[in-house]
């Protein structure tokens, strides 16, 4: 066995002193292999703590979920002990079947199971929703205070301290962030602003790819600040030096774990991809100086634990992962997967993972894996995605696949360089590359492999010493108390090339017996360190510690009174949100301007441009009157698929977020986009259910869901629309009949609307039905849904009437009524509504893709010429709407079918609110009007147009009229009887200008104001 340099030899970056410490030499800028030992729990300052037992759950049949969260609310109460423990709930061994998540919300709380293998405790997470099973989450409530500036030229990679411009007041003891910047000169230097055929939108973008390291003020000494761990990455003033930030965070959580569980996901064993089941089994955020150890994972689609990058301090130890179910690709199986910082994941054994063992974006060091093993993996671990730091692999051990640290170019959406001041140490794999970015080094050390890079490479095909770096290190810092935690494999026999007579006949034996294998090291932890599993003392959960459900209340059922759509009599009006169905980036960059959506997924994340919490996607639209989202399905679900080409994927490395489909794959072949095909005859159940429960939120709280059944952009214009969709023929497992190879127009674009149309071919017929009455079905109990065909409608008149037969047909099946609107080309909607019988099973009329021009000449292209909207505008070139147009356009389908609903959303329609709304249409983006009443007293009204000013009017109890800017208006007051108030409101705001007394009985003329006004007359009623 070698070791790593002596001490005569001075060119090696690490080598062992006479007294067996380990010494670095650094470059000419005093850059050096950075110091990992900071990686873990405390900063691997101390082992982790044992919580006294505080409550038992016992085992009962049923949903678990309610009683174990209820075990973990009340230990969150209890008082904190001197090592910032409260307790621990504990889990007794058996079976605890669990629909929802559980959630560990307050520091020092302890979820801990009676034992990991056969005979402990299996925690079962059931369902379709791809719920995490066990959230360890504090709040992301971080205070970032005054900032300063590095002022040091260039400050090394393991440097401890720095001098700033100004201290200010900060004290020892004080938490900072140090912000090294991403700025353009860098990112050239790195020739990271693209990688090939001039496609940079996927290149790095300044203040994008910043490194933040999390730490603590140990000393100052004038302008010179010392922190406790060192940086991984230099600091250099050429490429912007660094910020410095003191912070608070005060609902950050601490001292938490979840330990000596198993963790299984029910799955559909007829899919072995099945994704339809839990994903993530454990993510942690907002997190630090937390622990996950002796545990088991099986089945779940996502990772066995995923540290976010709010996380810090964390263990992952002894713990195996097996069969999980999901696609293969992007996204999935990101077994043991960290973006947070000083993280250490040890003695960890998977199976069957992607990037079973992964550091993520811009990961702040140190972050550390010792001792793992992936068996069977089918892509490489190491960093996967660009710029990690400080990153160490110890005795990892990857069958058949890579360990990378390299330049991956527009691979996982431009990538680029992903590791940077990295070591790969004592490991081996089927291929270790490991490459040197420019401003960074990274190292190899004793590895097995087949090579490939120009990093810093020293004694390949060799094993040295020490065995572990992170331990060496640990033991040179901490010291003697460290000890114990050092805990390896044991390798009892050496590689002698000239053994003697004697040794070769004991070795011979000792070959007889398979080698000692990392599983065996872990299920035996509890014999190293057995933990308290005794419920003697402890507090037992009764069914009166178990908060009960609360009743959900209902909003008014949403219903067509009067011509108009209302709930509880008040007419429906408020903003439109559209949701996005293409781009998208789960980076900083693109989080910034993400909009809301129901059917995005990112596996284990949540918030805005991501997997959107649905309840603050409502609390959001009901802060801003946002009234309605208007649903249509995505584009393509992988956003590889954002560049346009009309390739087939050579892998499944699909890149998020993804714009979830309605149907589900079926596990079988494989489609353009590299995952499973589609089975168009079964749903995606992640989609439709996320839908029914923001349907369900929406009757909850007054909104509407505008459901789009089809997404017309698939089967036109660019090639690439149709290339990943579901109904292409190469995509799915039903023989739909679409021709293959695609006839794309001179290779590049698609015109497939007609035969998708065709409802004569008997396959795609059934399909469409079904599919049709799964988007009623899906529904059947709410009523704030409103149904339409398709987004970017301009198809065929047939097509509407097969629709408009399935809807009666199944409305006639289920005794329901769904709300259906008709939103299509104008000679196609006035033909429908000619026809009697179609015309009865249509509520609402939505005028979208047609418009009266200013001139009053009608922009209306016809339905079924095999155009989008947008080539229909090319060729006719539409001239803008008014306010008068718009009007007349409402008035007129209001006038004619005064028992339906009118919506608006042709050209320039949110400038045009006021105008629709005084014209008896639905669903306006007016805003507010803070007096109570006004929308309620609307929906008795009846639009009417006299001497050219816009009149809702009740000739009983009053009228809502809209005065023009500049122009008199005289109002006819004589027929009103009775005591009437006048309300002057703003129609910006909706706020109320001026409230007067209002004499009847004679024409009542207003001033010339120079800004328009709504004005209310309603009768006083005592």
């Amino acid at each position: 066995m070698s070791l790593v340099g002596y001490a005569q030899e001075q060119r090696s970056p690490i080598y062992i002193k006479k007294d067996g410490r380990l010494a670095y030499v650094s470059d000419s800028l005093g850059n050096r292999i950075p110091d990992f030992s900071y990686a873990g729990y405390e900063g691997g300052n101390k082992a982790i703590p044992e919580a006294p037992v505080k409550m038992v759950v016992p085992i009962q049949e049923g949903d678990a979920t309610a009683r174990i969260q209820a075990a973990i609310d009340y230990v969150s109460q209890l008082p904190v002990d001197e090592k910032g423990l409260r307790g621990a709930v504990l889990l007794q061994p058996g079976r605890y079947v669990l629909s929802g998540s559980l959630k560990l919300h307050t520091s020092g709380v302890v979820l801990r199971g009676s034992g990991f293998t056969e005979d402990g405790t299996v925690l079962i997470g059931e369902g379709t929703t791809r719920e995490t099973l066990i959230r360890i989450a504090g709040q992301s409530d971080i205070v970032r205070e005054k900032k300063g500036r590095v002022e040091d030229a260039y400050v090394p990679v393991n440097a401890h301290a720095f001098h700033v411009d100004n201290v200010g007041d900060l004290r020892p003891g004080d938490r900072i962030m140090i912000t090294r910047p991403s700025t353009d000169e860098w990112i050239k230097t790195l020739r990271a602003e693209e990688f090939g055929g001039g496609m940079s939108f996927l290149g790095w973008k300044p203040g994008y790819w910043n490194t933040t390291w999390d730490r603590t003020v140990v000393r100052i000494e004038g302008d010179l600040i010392e922190f406790d761990v060192p940086l991984t990455v230099a600091l250099d003033q050429q490429y912007g030096g660094a910020i410095v930030e003191k912070y608070t965070w005060p609902g950050r959580i601490e001292h938490v774990g979840v330990e000596n569980l198993r963790l299984e996901s029910t799955f559909n064993a007829s899919n072995p991809k099945d994704e339809d089941h839990r994903w993530m089994a454990i993510t942690i955020e907002n997190a630090s100086n937390v622990w996950v150890r002796r545990m088991q994972f099986r089945h779940f689609a996502g990772s066995a634990v995923y540290a976010k990058e709010t996380s810090s301090k964390l263990t992952v130890e002894d713990c195996i992962s097996k069969d999980p179910v999901s696609e293969i690709g992007g996204q999935r199986r990101y077994t043991f997967y960290t973006r947070g910082q000083q993280t250490l994941f040890q003695r960890l054994y998977s199976e069957k993972g992607y990037h079973d063992f992964a550091v993520g974006f811009v990961a702040a060091g140190p972050n550390v894996f010792v001792q793992c093993q992936a068996v069977e993996p089918y892509s490489f671990s190491g960093t996967i995605d660009s710029w990690a730091s400080g990153v160490l692999f110890d005795i990892v051990n990857m069958d058949a696949q890579a360990l990378r640290y390299g330049n991956r170019g527009q691979d996982g959406k431009g990538a680029g360089w992903t590791a940077a001041n990295s070591v790969i140490w004592q490991s081996t794999a089927a291929l270790i590359e490991n490459v040197h970015p420019p401003t960074a080094q990274n190292w190899g050390f004793g590895l097995w492999a087949q090579f490939q890079g120009d990093a810093y490479w020293s004694e390949t095909n060799s094993h040295i010493n020490p065995r572990s770096l992170y331990y060496a290190q640990l033991l040179d810092r901490v010291g003697e108390s460290a000890k114990d935690r050092v805990v390896l494999l044991p390798m009892t026999t050496e590689a002698s090339t000239s053994p003697t007579i004697e040794e070769a006949l004991e070795l011979t034996k000792i070959a007889e017996t398979p080698a000692p294998e990392l599983q065996d090291l872990i299920v035996r932890v509890s014999e190293r360190q057995p933990l308290n599993i005794e419920v003697k003392g402890a507090r037992v959960l009764t069914e009166k510690d178990v908060p009960q459900k609360k009743k959900l209340i209902k909003a008014a059922d949403m219903r067509l009174l009067n011509g108009w759509l209302v709930r509880g009599d008040e007419v429906l009006v408020g903003r439109k949100n559209d949701v996005q169905w293409w781009n998208g980036n789960i980076r900083p960059r693109g989080l910034k301007d993400a909009k809301p959506h129901i059917t995005r997924y990112v596996p284990g994340e949540t918030g805005t441009g991501l997997t959107d919490d649905l309840r603050e996607v409502v609390d959001s639209m009901l802060a801003r009157n946002v009234l309605s989202v208007d649903h249509n399905y995505g584009l393509w679900y992988d956003r590889r698929r954002d560049d346009h080409e009309r390739i087939r994927r050579m892998d499944g490395d699909v890149w998020p977020p993804f714009y979830e489909l309605p149907f589900a794959r079926s596990g079988q072949g494989l489609a353009y986009d590299g995952l499973s095909k589609y089975d168009l005859t079964k749903y995606n159940s992640f989609y439709w259910s996320r839908l029914k429960q923001f349907a369900d939120l929406a009757d909850q709280n007054g909104l509407v869901l505008l459901h789009q059944n089809y997404f017309q952009h698939n089967i036109l214009e660019a090639g690439a629309h149709y290339t990943d969709s579901p109904w292409r023929t190469a995509n799915n497992i039903n023989n739909v009949g679409f021709p293959e190879p695609v006839p794309y127009a001179g290779d590049k674009r698609i015109f497939i609307a007609e035969q998708f149309y065709d409802v004569s071919h008997p396959v795609r017929r059934e399909l469409h039905r079904a599919y049709i009455r799964q988007c009623l079905e899906n529904f059947k109990d709410n009523t704030g849904v409103i149904q339409l065909i398709s987004a970017e409608y301009t198809g065929p008149l047939h097509f509407v009437q097969f629709w408009v037969d399935v809807i009666k047909e199944w409305k006639k099946e289920t005794g329901r009524n769904p709300m259906i609107a008709l939103s299509t080309t104008k000679d196609v909607q006035d033909a429908l509504l000619a026809d009697p019988e179609r015309a009865k099973e249509i509520q609402v009329i939505d005028i979208r893709y047609w418009h009266y021009q200013a001139d009053g000449t009608p922009y209306a292209p016809k339905g079924g010429q095999n155009l989008a909207p947008r080539q229909h505008a090319r060729l006719w070139k539409p001239k803008k709407t008014s306010m008068e147009q718009v009007y007349r356009a409402v008035a007129e389908y209001r006038q004619k079918y005064p028992d339906k609903a009118v919506l608006y959303h042709g050209d320039n329609y949110p400038e045009m609110a006021w105008a629709i709304f005084m014209a008896g249409g639905s669903m306006a983006g007016v805003p507010k009007v803070e007096q109570p009443g006004f929308y309620k007293a609307a929906s008795n009204m009846r639009a009417a147009e006299v001497g050219g000013v816009w009149m809702l009017r009740d000739t009983e109890n009053g009228a809502i009229v809209y005065k023009d800017p500049g122009k008199p208006l005289t109002f006819d007051a004589t027929a009103l009887k009775g005591d009437f108030h006048l309300y002057h409101i703003d129609p910006k705001t909706g706020r109320t200008m001026k409230k007067e007394r209002l004499k009847t009985g004679k024409k009542i003329t207003f001033n010339n104001d120079k800004s328009a006004e709504i004005l209310w007359i309603t009768k006083n009623k005592k």
